[in-house]
């Protein structure tokens, strides 16, 4: 079956070439996949996406996702074959299809530990992020200028989350951090989650995800992030209303913020209320989560060692946030939630 599928691909007419890449490849085996990549199939797959072909660019792009689906080897092969420049020529094009398979297509490639820096360097960085930058501003601008909800603008939401994910796997390089740095990725990522009146949709949650990763490994991104207006407050809110997820990366971005310097951002975070939602996401987030609420709530509530005065008054205003919440809650905290606030008034009146 595969000698049919490489002959076709090689030698065939463009009805065959297309057949054989989309359909019979499809229908493939592991084994048989392997043997097609070591036959050399992947060059003249390259050529099909380069050859402007809308149909033929398709069966390509489904054959290279075929190929790569639970294979690290044909992942690495694809990447060093010339794909990758080729895939962002695709995604720069006007054809909304065939650029959002290509965009999966990359984000399936990323996912390979050896294809990361192939993809960086071949400039895939500022071209996605110039792409979500300008859906962010399309849909921004039509929200605000169209009250007809059923007409859509940009990429779908599916190629927006590849995208963000792509970028997220580029950053377990640590190289490669200057360069999300510099494209002004945390900028379109604080957008989307400032924005958002959704605090646990998947964007939001994808975009948590990459700017944790993005402060927790560079200080410069770190730093602009913690400056950004309407950042801080954002995280706060998220810790309140998002998903699981999206609440275990505010409070990690949060810590880190605070750990860097506890006595620029100790008030900034007090005074934005995070002490309610600390002592909720301590008692019921996920595992991490409460381990990094418990750990600021420890920060936060730490006597200065040169100034008692100001942290007198920090204590007081924690308990009196502490007591906001509680009356606010009209059928009343549960009681694993007010055994800890206890305790933590109890500590804090220490």
């Amino acid at each position: 079956m595969e000698e049919v599928v490489m002959e076709a691909v090689l030698s065939g007419g463009r009805e065959e070439r297309i057949q054989a890449a989309a359909m019979a490849l499809g229908k493939l085996t592991s084994k048989q996949k392997h043997k097609l990549v070591e036959k050399g199939i992947i060059i003249p797959l390259v050529s099909m996406l380069n050859n402007g072909d809308n149909e033929a660019v398709e069966a390509a792009l489904l054959a290279f996702l075929s190929l790569a689906y639970g294979s690290e080897r044909n992942k690495i092969r694809i990447a060093k074959s010339g794909a990758i420049p080729a895939l962002l020529t695709i995604i720069q094009c006007n054809q909304t299809a065939i650029m959002e398979l290509a965009i999966t297509t990359l984000f399936v490639l990323s996912s390979c530990t050896g294809s990361r820096q192939i993809i960086a360097s071949s400039g895939a960085i500022p071209l996605l992020v110039g792409l979500l930058a300008e859906d962010y501003e399309q849909s921004s601008s039509s929200s605000s200028n169209n009250n007809n909800n059923d007409v859509s603008f940009g990429i779908s939401t599916q190629a927006k989350l590849d995208a963000i994910c792509t970028l997220h796997n580029l950053t377990t390089c640590n190289q490669i951090i200057p360069s999300l740095i510099s494209s002004g990725v945390a900028f379109y990522l604080l957008r989307e989650v400032i924005d958002s009146p959704e605090k646990s949709s998947d964007i939001v949650e994808k975009s948590m995800a990459l700017l944790e990763n993005i402060v927790s490994s560079s200080e410069t991104g770190l730093k602009r992030v913690a400056a950004a207006e309407g950042a801080i407050q954002a995280f706060v809110e998220t810790i309140e209303e998002g998903s699981p997820q999206c609440k275990e990366h505010a409070v990690g971005i949060l810590l880190l913020i605070c750990q860097s310097c506890r006595d620029k951002y100790r008030g900034i975070l007090l005074k934005e209320g995070v002490m309610p939602g600390l002592l909720q996401l301590s008692v019921d987030g996920t595992r991490r989560a409460r381990n990094l609420a418990q750990t600021l709530l420890l920060l936060l509530r730490e006597r200065s060692s040169n100034n008692g005065s100001k942290s007198k008054q920090s204590k007081s205003e924690i308990m009196e946030q502490i007591m906001e919440r509680i009356d606010a809650e009209e059928d009343g905290l549960n009681g694993t939630t007010l055994r800890l606030v206890e305790q933590m008034i109890a500590k804090l009146s220490a």
